[in-house]
């Protein structure tokens, strides 16, 4: 990489000292300044032109050969990935009597889950990077009792819902997974005895648990990458980090409020993309 970078210096300052030759030649001549200025820029856009393509065509073939490199390796993630998953159903029919054994696949199982849900936000990432996601117009209602819905299955935390009607669009995928990260802190965080709540109410998406909280020191760095406020509890980190990169793309506003073992409440103000 050096060399490049010592070879596109090179034909830089070539292209300059040309420039300024070609520059004071014309400026000798008796040829119209307007045409100077015009021959110039053109030799300038060829010159910056051939100079670019050269310093980006290297990063272009990498950026493809990784892509192709990540599209192979999710590919072959997903195979192990199902496997496991449809062997943990199996199993479980054939352990109703083994209580450790019971345990010991539930624990196999949740983090297969954990998996499949990575596997499919990098999966939604790299579509992102490679094309623009298109707007949805979509009911937040409707989203958040479908997301619910999933959650409940868990047979974990109840839920206690205020929903009023609400159409908006963006980017559909981003925001259910933002809801399932939000919706996933918040019961990994309570005690299952206590339900979360979400309200829907003038263009305000709430969603509060009744959990262990965080302080203000936390709050600080809580969108930081791979950052985790209770580090006994097993998580990725990535969660928070993510949300506020797809509320920041979709120009909406989020607000954290969150007091240590009261309980913690995260408000998307959905104004801006409210139809």
């Amino acid at each position: 990489m050096k060399k490049e970078i010592w070879i596109a210096t090179s034909i830089y300052i070539l292209s300059v000292i040309f420039l300024a030759t070609i520059t004071d030649i014309l400026l000798l001549s008796n040829i119209d300044r307007y045409i100077i200025i015009l021959f110039l820029l053109l030799i300038a856009f060829a010159l910056g032109y051939s100079l670019n393509s050269y310093i980006l065509s290297e990063k272009f073939k990498v950026d493809a050969n990784l892509l192709h490199l990540t599209k192979e390796i999710l590919h072959e993630l997903n195979i192990p990935l199902s496997t496991i998953q449809a062997n943990t159903t199996l199993l479980r029919r054939t352990l109703k009597d083994n209580e450790k054994g019971i345990k010991r696949l539930a624990r196999i199982d949740e983090s297969s889950k954990r998996l499949n849900r990575l596997y499919h936000e990098l999966i939604y990432s790299i579509k992102k990077e490679i094309h623009t996601i298109e707007k949805e117009t979509f009911d937040v209602k409707e989203i958040v009792e479908d997301r619910v819905l999933l959650f409940k299955q868990l047979d974990r935390n109840d839920f206690i819902l205020s929903l009023s009607p609400l159409i908006i669009s963006a980017d559909k995928i981003g925001f259910e997974k933002m809801l399932d990260n939000i919706i996933g802190n918040a019961m990994k965080y309570s005690d299952k005895e206590k339900p979360i709540v979400i309200t829907i109410k003038d263009s305000i998406l709430s969603i509060k648990d009744s959990g262990i909280g965080i302080d203000e020191m936390e709050l600080i760095k809580i969108y930081d990458r791979y950052y985790q406020s209770d580090n006994h509890i097993e998580g990725d980190g990535i969660g928070l980090s993510l949300v506020k990169a797809y509320c920041d793309d979709e120009n909406i506003k989020i607000r954290i409020q969150s007091q240590k073992n009261m309980g913690t409440e995260v408000k998307f103000n959905l104004t801006n993309v409210k139809i």
